[in-house]
């Protein structure tokens, strides 16, 4: 076969990326192709920075060129990203492209751990990301991201004050608990705590984000329906650990997202503190709350289970310490890490086959 720009084409179309299940062509994602004699360039843009396929999908391309031209050929394949989006012409956050709800039904089962470290490993990849504590009455993102005696600034356009989220680890965030004296009670009223929400969102300068974790209150409340009558969210994850009461919390969280007037899509389930390692036996596994509860919850309500999180002395101690787990070089970073590529997975997953989130009305 010659090696034409049309045929390298032709062959790059028998590609497929694999959880799109569509070829890397069709899906718009071969720019930049350039063919000279044996040299062959160009450039994948893939559906977000943290794809845990980047080299399987660069190998594939190289093994179906070989294969068609032989194997003599210069290839010089560059991996890039652009994240995929539903929000199109948001009236509130239109340079936001995902919006991600996490959640738990229960408080004390790490949601707060899990959000930080989330983000934080997204933008460790590239990705732009901020973070929402919408935990009005239980702030601790401050604590967690060393910020806790910062304050965000104050910006004024048009006669109307914006606030600029505080910046730490190449995460945007805002919360509550950075407007507010450490060491004073939050006593609100839900529809106090709801305008909260809105202004954190509709009133602050995020610019442009790949993705916007919001770390909801643990249950369900006024904050979670002003989230979604507020944004069209693109997904929740949802936070349990192992054993029955928290599962079963996690359900109706689960069932909340699900009800028609909401239609929220579920990303996944993470099961937090799903076994304890002790530092001096790191191969040692101790089912301490129970086994399995997450994925099994997953399975029930099919919807995707994101991963496990082990409960080892260092998560805590990051948290205190504010410097997220997925920093450090060890075996729960490994775990977040593998945590945000499943996720980002999943909302590549969502945008490319779902319709768009809409805003609900929910009286």
């Amino acid at each position: 076969m010659t090696i034409t720009t049309e045929n390298v084409l032709a062959v790059l179309g028998t590609v497929n990326d694999p959880d799109l299940k569509q070829d890397l062509v069709s899906l718009g994602m071969i720019e930049k192709l350039q063919v000279h004699n044996l040299t062959i360039s160009f450039v994948v843009v893939l559906t977000t920075p943290a794809c845990p396929l980047k080299e399987f999908i660069r190998q594939e391309c190289v093994r179906a060129l070989e294969g068609a031209f032989g194997e003599g050929l210069e290839l010089d394949i560059h991996m890039s990203s652009r994240v995929t989006s539903t929000r199109s012409n948001a009236p509130v956050l239109p340079n936001v492209k995902n919006i991600i709800a996490v959640a738990s039904g229960k408080g004390g089962v790490g949601k707060s751990t899990v959000t930080a470290n989330l983000a934080v490993s997204l933008a460790k990849t590239g990705a732009k990301v901020g973070v929402v504590d919408a935990d009005i009455f239980g702030p601790s993102m401050p604590i967690m991201f060393n910020v806790e005696y910062e304050q965000p600034g104050v910006e004024q356009e048009g006669g109307k004050s914006y606030i600029i989220p505080v910046e730490q680890y190449g995460v945007k965030l805002i919360s509550i608990g950075l407007l507010t004296p450490a060491d004073h009670a939050v006593i609100w009223r839900g529809p106090m705590a709801a305008q909260a929400l809105r202004q954190f969102l509709a009133d602050a300068r995020w610019g442009e984000l790949d993705y916007l974790l919001i770390d909801l209150p643990p249950g369900t409340s006024d904050i979670h329906l002003s989230l979604v009558q507020t944004v069209p969210v693109t997904g929740a994850v949802i936070v349990t650990t192992p054993q029955k009461v928290a599962v079963a919390d996690a359900r109706k969280a689960v069932a909340m997202f699900k009800q028609p007037q909401i239609n929220v899509p579920i990303l996944g389930i993470v099961e937090n503190m799903a076994y304890f390692t002790p530092a001096e036996l790191p191969e040692n596994k101790y089912y301490i709350f129970g086994q399995g509860g997450g994925r099994q919850l997953a399975e029930k309500q099919h919807v995707p289970f994101l991963g496990q999180v082990p409960l080892v002395q260092g998560i805590r101690e990051s948290g205190d310490s504010g410097y997220p787990a997925v920093l450090k070089h060890d075996a729960s970073a490994d775990a977040f890490r593998d945590l945000a590529e499943a996720l980002a997975r999943q909302i590549a997953i969502r945008n490319a086959n779902m319709d768009k989130t809409q805003v609900v009305n929910v009286d």
